[in-house]
């Protein structure tokens, strides 16, 4: 079976000083870097906002970061400002090194609808063409690392899953933000979809 590696957002403003820092991720840039060089075929995730958009709390007066809305799509955990397209924050982590990755693919573009899923968006409907784009390579197995493990890595597998391709995350090529039992969570969802979990020592 043809196996891909999927680096999720692996970006400044989600290391330790960015603008939504998961704690110790950068501790995971170095085994990201050792993972990708034992896969062939990798492709990369980078959150692309434009400014003002819909998943901001910046965006809503009087709301905080955090909270949760009720958007179109149903709730929506407002952030703060992040991954701004052109920023330095939405650039990708200075110790990266995956050279031979062969597509980045940018998410959340869209003013009104927050992504974290690197195959759709939050509102389950719209499609990034990661699944056709995999598919049409012949891809049978994607295995997940990146950042963050319960929610762009978490959604990632799960509609990976959907799609229905084998999925695997290394969870220690991962970190979490674990924001009120998030990571519990996005853990039973990944067991309920099927998706394995494995360490970077047995890959």
């Amino acid at each position: 079976m043809r196996e891909v590696l999927v680096v999720v957002d692996m970006q400044n403003d989600f290391l330790p000083g960015g603008a939504l820092a998961v704690r110790g991720g950068d501790a995971v840039v170095p085994v990201v870097n050792l993972l990708a060089a034992r896969f062939e075929h990798v492709v990369l995730t980078q959150d692309w906002h434009p400014p003002q958009h819909l998943s901001f709390a910046s965006s809503h007066p009087g709301r905080r970061a955090f909270e949760t809305i009720e958007a179109a799509y149903g709730p929506q955990v407002l952030w703060p400002d992040h991954c701004v397209q052109g920023t330095q924050g939405a650039a990708f982590a200075p110790g990266l090194s995956i050279a031979h990755a062969q597509l980045v693919l940018r998410k959340g573009f869209r003013a009104a609808i927050d992504s974290y899923s690197a195959f759709c968006e939050a509102d389950g409907t719209t499609l990034t063409g990661l699944a056709g784009y995999l598919r049409e390579r012949g891809f049978g197995r994607v295995v997940l690392a990146g950042l963050a493990t319960d929610f762009c890595v978490a959604w990632s597998a799960v509609d990976a899953r959907r799609y229905g391709f084998e999925v695997t995350v290394v969870e220690d090529a991962c970190r979490a933000i674990d924001t009120s039992g998030s990571l519990a969570a996005a853990r039973r969802r990944m067991n309920d979809a099927g998706v394995t979990l494995a360490s970077f020592a047995a890959m």
